[in-house]
């Protein structure tokens, strides 16, 4: 009796824990197919770099029809040739299905080599938060150039809207999309650097058709918020649309309540050249 007993007793009690790592897997499986929803795929740019990218096309898509593109540039912890970790932040909002209905939309996520950067910075890691100097009268790094010939390679052989062709990047992103915007002026229809910072100095009129929504939190340990400030003061000065939520008390991840606005994807999309 005390046999059978023990092993009843186990039975129920492995139980929850056999559910629980069954529903991990289920879990695990549905976040995997979800983002099985951006294909896989590699470009080559002129000068021979290598970028893998992911790209999301909307729900019965029709490359006769135009659709708004989005390019988004991630982090510096993405950085990599695995073709995923780009995804960890940003590519989930795109998935919901009430965001693909309602913003139908081409979506490419490059991920930028290990040992490139999305933005032409010098970075004094000495200090935190980070020392940064930006300098657009260098050349644009080979990562950057590589992403914007891929979009560039999309709306010729993709079913885009060239008045609908946006850019949005946290952190080393933020600061790549800066710069893209700084380069190609006439690609762009609306930017969304999120904690990055830029060229102050050297951003001229060119830029001020373009409209601007830029975020950081008050907090950020790693890029100094004073970066972002700097921007938007030049941009105002350009007297350029700019659009600046600067959250209180908030840290590096301000992405997260970026992405959390209500009227975050709308704001973009509505933005036309």
């Amino acid at each position: 009796m005390r046999y059978d007993a023990f092993f009843i007793n186990q039975h129920f009690t492995m139980r929850p824990l056999i559910l629980l790592c069954f529903l991990v897997l289920i879990s695990n499986t549905l976040k995997a197919q979800d983002y099985g929803l951006y294909q896989r795929r590699e470009f080559t740019s002129v000068s021979g770099q290598k970028l893998p990218y992911r790209i999301l096309f909307p729900e019965n898509y029709n490359p006769t029809k135009k659709y708004p593109l989005l390019l988004f540039l991630h982090g510096g912890g993405e950085r990599g040739n695995d073709n995923e970790k780009q995804l960890v932040h940003g590519a989930k909002q795109f998935l919901t299905e009430e965001n693909r209905k309602n913003f139908p939309a081409i979506v490419v996520f490059p991920q930028c080599p290990v040992e490139s950067y999305w933005g032409n910075v010098k970075i004094d890691r000495s200090t935190s938060p980070l020392t940064l100097t930006f300098d657009y009268s260098q050349p644009q790094t080979p990562a950057l150039k590589a992403a914007i010939e891929l979009v560039q390679f999309l709306i010729k052989e993709e079913g885009v809207n060239e008045k609908q062709v946006y850019i949005a990047g946290l952190s080393m992103g933020g600061m790549g999309t800066f710069e893209a915007v700084y380069r190609y002026p006439k690609l762009f229809a609306a930017a969304v650097p999120i904690c990055g910072g830029g060229d102050a100095v050297r951003y001229d009129k060119r830029i001020n058709k373009i409209p601007f929504r830029i975020f950081h939190g008050s907090a950020d340990a790693v890029v100094d918020v004073k970066y972002s400030q700097q921007m938007v003061e030049k941009l105002k000065a350009l007297k350029a649309t700019v659009l600046y939520t600067e959250y209180p008390g908030v840290n590096h991840n301000s992405w997260d309540n970026a992405f959390a606005e209500p009227d975050f994807l709308n704001w973009m999309f509505a933005n036309k050249k």
